[in-house]
Order: C-alpha cells, then sequence, then structure tokens
C-alpha cells in the first residue's frame, strides 16, 4: 500500500536505537556442591593458599584462591562450564575486597596469573589437556602447575613465551620448579599436615628457605622469642657471675691486704712490746751490776 506524501512535507524517519551488548550475567553460581577429591588435596589447595598469604602478609595487592569458580565469559556462564583451579592468583588488584569467586569483567578483565591443580586419576587428562589450553590461550596465565598430592613425581610447570606459548619449566637439582610470577619456587617438603603424613608441594623463597604457613611461622616466632629471652637470661647470668668473681676478687684482695696490715701491726707490736722490754731491762741490769757496754751487748742496743 502507498501513501502520498505532500511535496514539502519531509517523509518520517524511522530512529534504530544504538546496539547495546548483553549485559553480563548476574545470577552466577558459586558452589556447584562438588567436593574436592580427597581430604589430602583439600589440604594441600590450603597449605598453597595459606603459605602465600602468610608470605605476603604485608601486602594488599594480590587475591588468591582455590577451589573457586573463575567466570570469563557470558556465554560460559550460559552453558555452566565452571572452571575452578585449585589454586590461583592475580597480582596488582585489590586484594581487601571479599570474593565469592572470580568475575573477569568485574575484575577489569583481570585472570590469573598463576594457576595450580592437583591432579588425581580421573582429573589428569583435563588438566593437562583442556584446562592447559584454556589457561594458554584464554587466560593467558602466565604460570601453570599441575601436582598429584598421591605421587611426588608428578609436579610438572608451564610458563608463557614471548609468542604467549607455553613453555616447560626446567627443574633445579632439588626437582624444584621455578614460579617467575610469585618469586617462588614449588616443590616437595616431607612432612605431617592436619594430622596427615606425606609429601606436600610447598613453596620455598629464592634462597631455599621453606615458606612457613601462619601456623608454622607463630611457633618459629615463639621459638625465636624464647631463644632470644634465653640468651638474654645467660647473658645476665654471665654478668652476674662476672660481677661476682670481681667481687670475690676484691674481697680477696682486701683479706690479703688486711692480713698483711694485721700482719704488719703485729711485727709493730711485736717490736714495741721487745722495745719496752729491753727498757725495762736496763734498770735491772744496772742494779746487778752491769757495765753500760755489758748492757748494751746483752739486750743488742746501739752504743748511741
Amino acid at each position: 500500500m502507498l501513501t502520498n506524501i505532500p511535496e514539502n512535507q519531509t517523509p518520517p524517519v524511522e530512529i534504530v536505537p544504538d546496539w547495546q551488548p548483553s549485559p553480563p550475567p548476574t545470577d552466577l553460581i558459586f558452589d556447584d556442591g562438588v567436593p574436592l577429591e580427597s581430604n589430602r588435596h583439600r589440604i594441600a589447595m590450603n597449605v598453597l593458599i595459606d603459605s602465600l598469604e602468610q608470605a605476603w602478609s604485608d601486602r594488599n595487592d594480590f587475591f588468591t584462591g582455590g577451589n573457586m569458580f573463575i567466570y570469563y565469559s557470558s556465554k560460559q556462564a550460559k552453558n555452566n562450564d565452571f572452571r575452578g583451579p585449585d589454586f590461583f592468583a592475580v597480582l596488582n588488584v585489590d586484594g581487601n575486597r571479599s570474593r565469592q569467586g572470580w568475575v573477569v569483567w568485574e575484575e577489569e578483565g583481570r585472570y590469573p596469573d598463576v594457576i595450580i591443580e592437583l591432579m588425581s586419576p580421573s582429573t589428569k587428562n583435563v588438566d593437562l589437556g583442556l584446562k592447559k589450553n584454556l589457561y594458554q590461550n584464554t587466560f593467558k596465565t602466565r604460570d601453570y602447575f599441575v601436582y598429584d598430592p598421591f605421587n611426588p613425581d608428578s609436579l610438572q610447570g608451564w610458563s608463557l613465551n614471548s609468542n604467549s606459548i607455553y613453555q616447560p619449566l626446567q627443574a633445579n637439582q632439588k626437582g624444584w620448579l621455578w614460579c617467575e610470577t610469585l618469586g617462588f619456587w614449588l616443590g616437595n617438603w616431607d612432612g605431617t599436615l592436619t594430622r596427615e603424613t606425606t609429601t606436600w608441594l610447598r613453596f620455598y623463597d629464592q634462597a631455599g628457605n621453606l615458606v612457613l604457613l601462619p601456623g608454622e611461622a607463630e611457633r618459629q616466632k615463639a621459638e625465636t622469642e624464647r631463644q632470644k629471652a634465653e640468651a638474654e637470661r645467660q647473658k645476665a647470668e654471665a654478668e652476674r657471675q662476672k660481677a661476682e668473681a670481681e667481687r670475690q676478687k676484691a674481697e680477696a684482695e682486701r683479706q690479703k691486704a688486711e692480713a698483711e696490715r694485721q700482719k704488719a701491726e703485729a711485727e709493730r707490736q711485736k717490736a714495741q712490746q721487745a722495745e719496752q722490754a729491753r727498757k725495762e731491762a736496763i734498770p735491772k741490769l744496772l742494779e746487778m751490776g752491769l757495765s753500760l757496754e755489758q748492757i748494751t751487748q746483752a739486750l743488742g742496743l746501739s752504743p748511741e
């Protein structure tokens, strides 16, 4: 059907609204109810998270989490295609903000800088295949590691090269792998944690020192303070003994000086008594008829 429009009238213009992208989903799921593979996997995850938190306790410019969903696209969210690394860390972000998961579009497009997957026989192929490709191609995660808590020889790691392709990391003589992004080694540690004894994956600093867990750091601090207090006690005791030795030395010197004084006094008194006795003997000797010369010789007196 045609509509006649007068010549002096402008035909109406159909207004087409500007295209706007669909807003990201807000009804995100942060718990699918699926537990970790084992209690050892849970402990191993917490060890990595807690030790990094302890190492950087004076910093608030990072976030570390584990077994948390990472949402990176609306399609992924709609498909319930959950991706929850066992351990991940993101640097240069607000570490004080509470998060249920990591939602990339709420984090200015930031993806994890480091990811560690704790493998099991049921997840090994996915961790080494699908997830590795995802972390390389989509997340661009700089350092990626895998480790089976039930296999001490399972540690592997990769780092993105200049072409954004994962290159295998070479272990040092201890079998540790260097994580350039975090500035720590990853390596085995034998011990008991949460009443389970096994070989755990732990962080080590550049000098090879174990990165402590909060409880370990508290015990080390208490032990250091105990040793310091003991050293101060021993120092005080040594100073007390030194002062006592000096006091005893001074007392011995005083007693020696007193003994010498008493000896000198005794000798003086003895000499005085002898002199007095000689003086008292002179009259008696004169009465006996002895001459002065004889008396002088007898008493050992000077002729003067």
